[in-house]
């Protein structure tokens, strides 16, 4: 390429710096799949590096960590499942309306690098309630995924070792 067929281009400033950013996003998305899951504070609250706390959108699990409520009925075992499916892993975090909560924590939705949305699968398996009291973008199919974890006697609406039953 001869230099005088270069200089159109360095006539769109703007154009190249836009092809320069998608360059550089494509190598970093390549090289870098997702953000590391650091720790699960407890079934609906996760640390993320680089990020800090991330609270799942439209997800309530069962307290095991409020300064001052005690641990709540299956709140052991949505930890659980949310630490096995998430802790040391890397994941892609996607935003809706409201960026962060009163707490300052971070609201996301949370999707596992094989694409497995975590918020949902919470709730499908019966981990945690479909919290709605504000409006998100899966609300209706969270209600869904909820709706049938009932239907089903999954996790907190299963049946408790020693003939009780969980609260309703």
């Amino acid at each position: 390429m001869r230099p005088r067929e270069v200089r159109p281009l360095l006539r769109h400033p703007v154009a190249v710096r836009r092809g320069l950013a998608f360059l550089f996003g494509v190598l970093a998305a390549t090289a870098a799949p997702g953000q590391l899951v650091e720790r699960v504070v407890d079934g609906d609250t996760i640390i993320v590096e680089g990020v800090g706390r991330v609270r799942l959108i439209g997800v309530d699990t069962p307290e095991t960590v409020h300064p001052s409520r005690p641990v709540e009925f299956f709140g052991k075992e949505a930890s659980a499942f949310t630490k096995g499916l998430l802790e040391g892993k890397r994941v892609r975090l996607e935003y809706d309306q409201e960026r962060q909560d009163r707490y300052g924590r971070t609201l996301a939705y949370v999707y596992l690098i094989d694409g497995t949305f975590v918020n949902a699968e919470i709730i499908r398996r019966g981990y945690g309630h479909a919290y709605t009291r504000f409006p998100f973008r899966h609300i209706e199919a969270f209600r869904q995924f909820e709706r049938e974890a009932r239907d089903n006697r999954r996790g907190l609406w299963g049946e408790v070792v020693g003939g009780s039953s969980p609260p309703d």
